[in-house]
C-alpha cells in the first residue's frame, strides 16, 4: 500500500528523519530531534526568512519536537475556534514513548493537565474534543471545570489513542505558552545593608540627575522587591509548584552542593549597566551582580538550574545563560508601580499588550555612578516566587524554595 504523503499539514512522528528541506507549503510540521545544530542557514521566501537549521523545539513530557515555521494566511477567528481545525494531521506510526494500557475493552492512556487548560481540549461547543475522537476513533473523558484529574483517552486501537494523546499533548502546550507568567526562579537580593545602599543611590541620583529628562522617583525598583531572576514559569495548579520544588531539590543533589560546597555563595551587588544599546534612551538600568571571590560559581550554578528546567520544558529557551542583574530602574514603573519588566505584556489567553513607555536619559547617571557599590550578599536560596504577590516583608510571596546550607 502507497504510503499517504503528509503534504501541507502537522506531522508528528518519532521516526521521522532529522533534517527535512524547508518548503513554501503552508501551516505548520513537527519533529522530534535529538540534538541541536550548530549552524544555522537562513533561507527567504518572498518576504518571509525561515531558519532551517535551527528551529524552534518544543518539548512535551521530555522529548523534543521541531517546529519548522511555514508560510500559513491567517483568517480571523474566536479565540480558540479554527485553532485545533485544518492544523494537524498524524502518521500512524506507533510512539513507544507513551504509556498505553490494555484493557479489556481495547486500550486506555491518560494525560496529566492544569484543569485551566480543559477548555482547550474541549474547544468552543466541544468542537475541538469531538474532532479529536471522530477522526481517531478513541473516547475522550476530561474533568468537569475547576476540578483536577487525568483527561482519559480509550480506544479499539493503540495507534489511535496515540494518536489522540499526541494531539492533545500539542494543543496543551500551545496553550500553555500563551498563558502569562505566573512565577519566577529567582534569589533575593533583599538584605538590610543593599537596601540601604539602594535607598541611598536612589537619594543621589535625584539630587544629581533629576534635571534629566524621564529622570524622577517613579521608575526605581521597590527595594524590598530587589532580586536576581533565573527563569520565568507558568505554573498553573499546586501539583505543579509541588513538581518544581522537586526538580530543585533533585538540582542541589546533583549538582547546587558541588558548586557551591554546601554554604551561601559570597556575591557583591555592584556597577550599573543599561539594556539597550543608546544611552540616551534608557528604558531598564540594572545593577551587576558577580561572586566576591571573582569565580564564576554563582554563573555556573544559575546556568545549569536554567538548562535543568529548560531541558523539561518549563522554561523557554530564548537564551542561553543568565544575565547576573538586579532592576533598579525601570520606565514601566512610572505608569504601573507594580509593573514587572517585559514579562508584564501579556493578557491572561496570551493577547499582547503594547505599553508605550517614556524612556530616560541615563547619561549623566551612568557616568556619575558607573562604580556605585550597593552592598555585599550571601546567596543561600533560590526561590519559586509568585508575581504579582506581596509576603509580609513587602517581598514577593515564596512559594517553595532550596536552601544550599
Amino acid at each position: 500500500m502507497r504510503r499517504r504523503q503528509p503534504s501541507a499539514r502537522m506531522l508528528i512522528s518519532r521516526s521521522s528523519p532529522l533534517h527535512t528541506p524547508g518548503a513554501g507549503v503552508s501551516r505548520v510540521s513537527f519533529h522530534p530531534v535529538c540534538q541541536s545544530w550548530q549552524d544555522s542557514t537562513r533561507i527567504s521566501f518572498g518576504e518571509s526568512v525561515m531558519d532551517v537549521l535551527r528551529p524552534q523545539l518544543i518539548t512535551i513530557d521530555g522529548r523534543n519536537y521541531r517546529k519548522n515555521p511555514i508560510q500559513e494566511k491567517n483568517y480571523p477567528h474566536e479565540e480558540d475556534e479554527g485553532v485545533y481545525q485544518d492544523s494537524m494531521e498524524y502518521s500512524d506510526e506507533p510512539c513507544d514513548a507513551y504509556e498505553v494500557e490494555q484493557t479489556p475493552q481495547g486500550f486506555r492512556a491518560t494525560v496529566s493537565a492544569p484543569s485551566l487548560l480543559y477548555k482547550h481540549i474541549v474547544g468552543k461547543r466541544g468542537d475541538t474534543k469531538k474532532k479529536i475522537e471522530m477522526e481517531t476513533k478513541t473516547s475522550i473523558s476530561i474533568p468537569k471545570p475547576g476540578q483536577e484529574g487525568e483527561i482519559v483517552i480509550t480506544g479499539q486501537h493503540r495507534n489511535g489513542v496515540i494518536s489522540a494523546r499526541t494531539r492533545i499533548d500539542v494543543l496543551l502546550d500551545t496553550f500553555r505558552r500563551k498563558q502569562p507568567f505566573t512565577h519566577f526562579l529567582a534569589f533575593f537580593l533583599n538584605e538590610v545593608e543593599v537596601q540601604e545602599r539602594f535607598l541611598k543611590f536612589q537619594e543621589e541620583v535625584l539630587e544629581k540627575c533629576s534635571m534629566d529628562r524621564g529622570v524622577d522617583s517613579s521608575i526605581f525598583q521597590n527595594p524590598k522587591k530587589l532580586h536576581l531572576t533565573i527563569g520565568m514559569l507558568v505554573l498553573l495548579s499546586e501539583q505543579e509548584i509541588q513538581q518544581t520544588c522537586e526538580i530543585l531539590q533533585r538540582c542541589k543533589e546533583e549538582f547546587i552542593n558541588d558548586i557551591s560546597g554546601g554554604k551561601p555563595l559570597e556575591a557583591e551587588m555592584a556597577g550599573i549597566e543599561y539594556m539597550n544599546d543608546d544611552p540616551g534612551m534608557v528604558d531598564v538600568l540594572y545593577a551587576k551582580v558577580h561572586m566576591k571571590d571573582g569565580s564564576n560559581r554563582l554563573q555556573e550554578l544559575v546556568d545549569r538550574v536554567l538548562e535543568r528546567f529548560q531541558a523539561l520544558g518549563l522554561i523557554v529557551k530564548d537564551w542561553n545563560s543568565v544575565k547576573l542583574h538586579a532592576t533598579v530602574m525601570n520606565t514601566l514603573f512610572r505608569k504601573d508601580p507594580n509593573a514587572e519588566g517585559r514579562y508584564n505584556l501579556y493578557t491572561a489567553d496570551g493577547k499582547y499588550i503594547f505599553k508605550e513607555r517614556e524612556s530616560f536619559d541615563g547619561r549623566n547617571i551612568l557616568k556619575t555612578f558607573e562604580n556605585f557599590y550597593f552592598g555585599s550578599l550571601k546567596l543561600n536560596s533560590i526561590h519559586i516566587s509568585q508575581r504579582f504577590t506581596v509576603d509580609s516583608f513587602g517581598n514577593y510571596a515564596s512559594c517553595g524554595h532550596v536552601d544550599f546550607s
